[in-house]
């Protein structure tokens, strides 16, 4: 009888637990345990298209203002921008205080291990990229921001043209909810998925990925739990976000996000859990996803924490104006952190060269990036859930904690 009122939270704690420790004494079993997670993640993905269709279309339609959605898309850019540029400067403190690369020696010919990286996406490589030309292959490459782009576009569309587009705006809302409904179904694997893909993580990574460059990963883990205190925090006070509903609405995407490394496998819950928290749809369906590709604040502050961590394994001196350059230059290049292959690794080896920083520097880093990756990806996720709760009391949505008990009584069920 305990074992069945445990909630899915519970589960997945319980299995990521026992997915570290089969990843420490048994890691060869472990390694076999990756089709396990693939179809986990595979699952998850067949949700984001479908869903994004339903919540964007119907939302943007329902609202019936062009004018609403345009007011809305400046809100959260200026929200966007302003997260991340703190996001920036915390990265750069932390690492300039915490001096995580001094006495830490870069290997030697080590760029010739570097994995194949693909160049740098520029500013207007981002935005063309944004526009798709066949939304069939943005739905089979899951690429988010092409969706948002074309669904965004299509509801608007729907909503001007009136009651004829209706049988096309119901359509979106059933498939809306249907989508809520098989992400449900698809939770109830997530322990077995989340206990797999930490398993194979450290069975093939070794116990070392835990503990090496420690002093890396602790102040990258410091850093981002400060941005979150003192940023987050202070925007979910400061906008009166009911921070005990909203913790319990952001949970299991979180953890879904920080156990399996990918903002994608948390994206159907946490749009989920947004809405049933009481945020429109048209704002869930819009800020949140466009969140993914310009609003990284995990991400962005790793990028900054890792360049100078570099720096310092090297032992070339960054002069405060050249960090400074260094941290605009990443305001605009980590803006397409996800439309590139290798993701951060790729806006880290890019900002290396300009700066004229040894590339060797990422073969250090390489050890311990999934367990970093881990940290930024569930911060991303969390930045962005509340970047979404931001815009939509900017907007004058009332998140009162009295209405909002049913997102309590689902997460806990």
């Amino acid at each position: 009888m305990f074992l069945r009122r445990l909630s899915i939270t519970s589960w997945i704690f319980i299995s990521l637990l026992i997915g570290i420790l089969l990843g420490i004494f048994f890691p060869e079993f472990s390694k076999g345990l990756a089709p396990i997670s693939n179809i986990f993640l595979r699952l998850i993905r067949s949700i984001v298209g479908p869903l994004l269709f339903g919540t964007l279309v119907y939302g943007i339609a329902a609202s019936g203002e062009l004018k609403t959605m345009g007011r809305i898309a400046l809100k959260a850019v200026t929200y966007f921008e302003v997260a991340t540029t703190l996001a920036l400067v915390i990265g750069l403190l932390m690492v300039n205080l915490m001096q995580p690369g001094a006495g830490v020696p870069l290997n030697e010919g080590g760029a010739a291990k570097l994995p194949a990286l693909a160049k740098p996406a520029s500013v207007g490589q981002i935005f063309e990229h944004a526009v798709p030309a066949n939304i069939f292959e943005s739905l089979a490459q899951n690429d988010v921001l092409q969706m948002v782009v074309f669904f965004f576009l299509f509801g608007a569309a729907c909503s001007s043209i009136g009651p004829k587009a209706q049988p096309v705006i119901d359509f979106a809302g059933s498939v809306a909810e249907v989508m809520f409904r098989y992400t449900k179904y698809v939770m109830y694997v997530a322990p077995f998925g989340v206990g797999a893909a930490i398993a194979v993580t450290i069975g093939s990574k070794g116990v070392g990925v835990l503990f090496g460059l420690g002093k890396l990963v602790g102040t990258l883990y410091l850093a981002q739990t400060l941005f979150v205190v003192l940023v987050l925090g202070a925007a979910l006070t400061i906008f009166k976000v009911p921070i005990a509903p909203f913790i319990k609405a952001v949970r299991q995407p979180f953890i879904l996000a920080f156990s399996t490394a990918s903002s994608e496998a948390a994206l159907p819950l946490a749009l989920e859990n947004m809405e049933r928290f009481g945020i429109p749809k048209h704002i869930v369906g819009f800020v949140l996803p466009t969140g993914y590709s310009f609003n990284l604040d995990g991400s962005t502050l790793y990028l900054s924490l890792a360049s100078v961590f570099v720096a310092q394994a090297a032992g070339v001196h960054m002069p405060l104006g050249t960090q400074i350059t260094m941290m605009l230059t990443l305001m605009l290049t980590s803006k397409g952190v996800a439309a590139v292959p290798r993701a951060s690794l790729v806006i880290l080896a890019g900002t290396l060269g300009t700066f004229q920083l040894p590339l060797e520097g990422i073969t250090l880093i390489l050890g311990v990036d999934a367990l970093m990756d881990m940290c930024r990806t569930s911060v991303n996720l969390l930045g962005n859930c509340v970047a979404t709760a931001v815009v939509a009391r900017w907007e004058g949505v009332p998140l009162s904690a009295n209405a909002n008990r049913a997102i309590e009584v689902e997460v806990a069920s």
